[in-house]
């Protein structure tokens, strides 16, 4: 019923115009054989717009297969491990992107002749599907992973990350879309890495929608923000190859070439016989200080604890200093440093509690907040890059024992403690070095946005 009822549409729909112009010429038409032989070549030209209708439409559904294929495979082999598989930052960029942008292509192909259920439902889901601020901050959490691990941008696209099962490629388009996230920030570095590795892809033949002028003209500006004007110039002429009318081209070819002339003349007055190059700006000017010691820790390549001091770190079974509940059950305790002391306990959460404590969590995670220094209003940032639940010993038996095991291990009393924090970082998830404390009146301001009940003395 539904195909006879589309089919009705389009038989309604194309004819209209014809139809219209012919009413508007004659009446009667059983009454002449010549008026009604007009109407046999008007439905021939609606056999024809039928056809062409069809072809369209068949054109519109290979392409539709095309992407129910891609999304397939890739979701046949996500589906198996999902975390192991978004584990790879190359994997979770792309899902964002595939949800913002891609899918929308999908709904634009086929939204004219689709079924009202699949419309329906892919409006509701919709509402759920990542955004622009989403693969923006997924395109940024790859930049920074790059600069944390010191990752080559060839092997990035490759795929080839440290650390990771999954293999995931960036496409020439992909690359391009990096480079622009960078642009927007006015990262010229990172723009001009991105963009060069897709143009390289380009060169070596993949095929790609994104066009190789486009993103010279890109690469040749961000190269020229970091002072290399010798490869501006030589970019730009590559831009002017391939379309030599492009009007930005020439007219930085004519800047860039007027701007060198008059630094060798600048060179010459000053007798140097040579020009300076430009220095090279590297990565952009970073917020915090001690960025270099939080990045090499992150690589592992931080303070060495020295053979001596490595001999006075020891595992044991911990009797919570002779607690009676973990006399006869110690826990297992590891030194982790000696300077200020660090202890890990081990095995002290069971799998099902965990289960647990997960299951609750899950549909309260909320962007993590920092306090304002200065309103201590609570307010998101972008050192901070995850989602956090609070969870209170009453709501569940289980909450109520780990705080319990806690208290009985540390010694501390868990009553003037914070709730249990369950922390889930996203791609590139951070928290960057801070001052972990709050002056009374913002931790009453934090304690009245993560207690149902609280009270500051």
């Amino acid at each position: 019923m539904p195909c006879t009822m589309k089919a009705m549409k389009v038989l309604h729909v194309l004819p209209a115009l014809v139809l219209f112009s012919l009413c508007q010429a004659h009446t009667d038409f059983f009454t002449s054989i010549g008026h009604m032989s007009d109407l046999l070549h008007t439905e021939k030209d609606l056999v024809t717009s039928l056809k062409e209708y069809i072809k369209a439409e068949e054109m519109k559904l290979a392409q539709i297969k095309k992407w129910a294929e891609k999304f397939d495979a890739v979701s046949e082999i996500a589906i198996k491990d999902p975390e192991g598989f978004l584990g790879h930052p190359v994997n979770a960029f792309k899902l964002m992107k595939r949800l913002n942008t891609e899918w929308l292509e999908v709904e634009n192909l086929v939204l004219k002749d689709m079924s009202d259920g699949f419309i329906s439902n892919l409006t509701i889901q919709r509402q759920y599907f990542p955004n622009d601020d989403d693969q923006k901050g997924a395109a940024k959490a790859l930049l920074r992973l790059q600069d944390t691990y010191n990752l080559d941008t060839e092997k990035m696209s490759m795929g080839n990350l440290p650390g990771v099962i999954q293999k995931a490629t960036l496409t020439a388009e992909d690359c391009f879309d990096l480079g622009k996230v960078s642009y927007t920030e006015a990262d010229y570095y990172h723009t001009e890495l991105w963009m060069e590795q897709a143009l390289n892809q380009l060169n070596a033949g993949e095929e790609s929608s994104i066009d190789k002028v486009l993103v010279l003209d890109y690469l040749s500006y961000s190269v020229y923000q970091q002072g290399d004007l010798d490869k501006a110039l030589m970019l730009t002429k590559k831009l002017l190859e391939l379309d030599p009318e492009h009007q930005r081209g020439n007219g930085n070819l004519r800047y860039f070439e007027y701007i060198m002339a008059k630094q060798a003349n600048e060179s010459i007055a000053s007798n140097s016989g040579a020009v300076e190059p430009t220095a090279r700006k590297g990565r952009p000017k970073d917020h915090l200080p001690e960025r270099q010691k939080y990045e090499m820790l992150c690589r592992g390549e931080g303070i060495k604890m020295t053979p001596r001091r490595q001999k006075r770190l020891f595992c044991r079974y911990f009797d919570g200093n002779r607690n009676p509940i973990f006399i006869l059950s110690p826990t297992k305790q590891e030194d982790e440093w000696d300077r200020p002391r660090i202890v890990r306990f081990h095995d002290i959460i069971s799998d099902e509690e965990i289960a647990k404590v997960k299951e609750l969590a899950k549909p309260r995670l909320k962007r993590a907040t920092i306090s304002n220094p200065i309103t201590g209003v609570l307010e998101t940032a972008h050192y901070r890059i995850s989602k956090s639940a609070w969870l209170s010993g009453y709501e569940d038996p289980v909450v109520d024992r780990i705080n319990a095991r806690i208290q009985e291990l540390t010694g501390l009393d868990v009553s003037t403690a914070e709730e249990l924090q369950v922390a889930n970082y996203g791609m590139g998830g951070q928290y960057e070095p801070h001052f972990d404390f709050a002056r009374a009146s913002n931790a009453l301001r934090s304690c009245k946005q993560h207690s149902h009940l609280c009270a500051l003395t």
